[in-house]
């Protein structure tokens, strides 16, 4: 392998606001466009997943137990790393940089002192795989004025993007995304619009005892509660202009259990999960139709592209447009955001911005991301 090879080859791994567990590429970028050597994800364990549950809310001893995640969350990493390796039959000295993204447990753009935390121990991944490490993507933006989020609306276009046409991607994960562009060079932009799985797998886990409703058969059964949706929608947060970002310090457990106890009488569980299914649907065609009205085409990845129903509902509410999994444009959607932090872990090291200013509202492109050299 020449030493050109090595340097366009990095890892990017993700854990996201589903808190399903891990997933990671290896993309190369040595070519044209961009090439995935391989994917691996491994799961959560049960306490894994609660420890990053209950950090979500203050409580007692806090450092002591974000720093013991932190390093869950790095074994996982690093068997996660193993594996991607194996499959490609590369070595660590291969891989220029790993982007670690880390499990953001608190997200506050909008507040006085604006913040987020994504909990990490990437000097300990470092360590543990040999290769650089690139985190902490999200606090210079914030620092610059920025929502910190979403980070990925430049991979996005630069992978699906055609000069001749606008286009649009979805990207639902526990939260979901848009990222838009108009033809021939126009700007970019990108926002949160709401929840994307979170709620749903939540509900789910909660009533069928199953990490989430697979291929969305069990909301698919159930109704929709108008008046339930109406009083969802009309959350503050669905009426603001981007930029604007999200996470579960708003649309989370206690938020729907607040909004259920408002209605006045029981709901079967699922006519609830079947609401959550049409809430996170509406939210991503509302912001579809506002802000990429040019685009014939919606491509969405992340954990929403494997509901079907939610795939179907999507589809009857943008009828004036393609509603396409990002598998069929050339990258699995189980593979998208991964790839995307591999991306930014290779902008950081070239010294390129990784933000949008049009997205995030930074006050300047930024360099993102901590070195975290092996």
């Amino acid at each position: 392998m020449t030493p050109h090879d090595t340097a366009e080859r990095y890892i990017g791994l993700m854990s996201g606001t589903s808190l399903d567990g891990v997933d990671g590429v290896i993309a190369d970028f040595s070519h044209a466009r961009m090439t995935v050597l391989a994917h691996a994800h491994l799961p959560f364990a049960a306490h894994v997943r609660e420890a990053f549950m209950a950090l979500q809310r203050s409580g007692d001893d806090e450092l002591n137990r974000a720093a013991q995640a932190g390093h869950a969350l790095v074994q996982v990493y690093g068997g996660v790393v193993s594996l991607l390796l194996a499959q490609a039959g590369l070595a660590a000295s291969d891989i220029r940089a790993i982007g670690a993204h880390g499990q953001t447990v608190r997200h506050r753009p909008g507040d006085e002192l604006p913040y987020t935390v994504q909990v990490n121990a990437p000097a300990a991944l470092a360590e543990l795989a040999g290769i650089d490490v690139v985190a902490d993507f999200r606090s210079r933006d914030i620092a610059a004025g920025g929502q910190g989020a979403p980070l990925v609306p430049a991979f996005h276009r630069a992978v699906f993007g055609q000069v001749d046409r606008a286009g649009a991607v979805l990207n639902i994960g526990g939260i979901s995304n848009l990222t838009a562009w108009s033809a021939h060079g126009g700007q970019t932009i990108g926002f949160d619009c709401g929840p994307g799985n979170a709620l749903m797998d939540h509900w789910c886990q909660r009533h069928c005892h199953r990490p989430f409703d697979a291929g969305g058969a069990w909301g698919a059964s159930g109704r929709v509660e108008a008046s339930l949706l109406t009083q969802l929608r009309a959350d503050p947060y669905f009426a603001l202009t981007p930029p604007k970002s999200t996470g579960r310090d708003l649309f989370n457990p206690e938020w729907l259990d607040d909004q259920l106890s408002r209605v006045g009488h029981a709901l079967r569980p699922e006519d609830v999960q079947a609401t959550l299914c049409e809430l996170t649907a509406q939210a991503c065609a509302d912001a579809v139709d506002r802000h990429a009205a040019t685009a014939p085409e919606v491509v969405v990845c992340g954990g929403g592209a494997f509901n079907d129903q939610l795939m179907r509902r999507l589809a009857a509410l943008l009828p004036r447009r393609q509603v396409v999994r990002s598998d069929e444009r050339g990258l699995p959607a189980s593979e998208v955001e991964a790839a995307a932090f591999a991306w930014l872990a290779r902008a950081h090291v070239r010294r390129e911005p990784g933000n949008l200013v049009s997205v995030t509202g930074a006050r300047g492109p930024r360099v993102l991301g901590a070195l975290y050299p092996a």
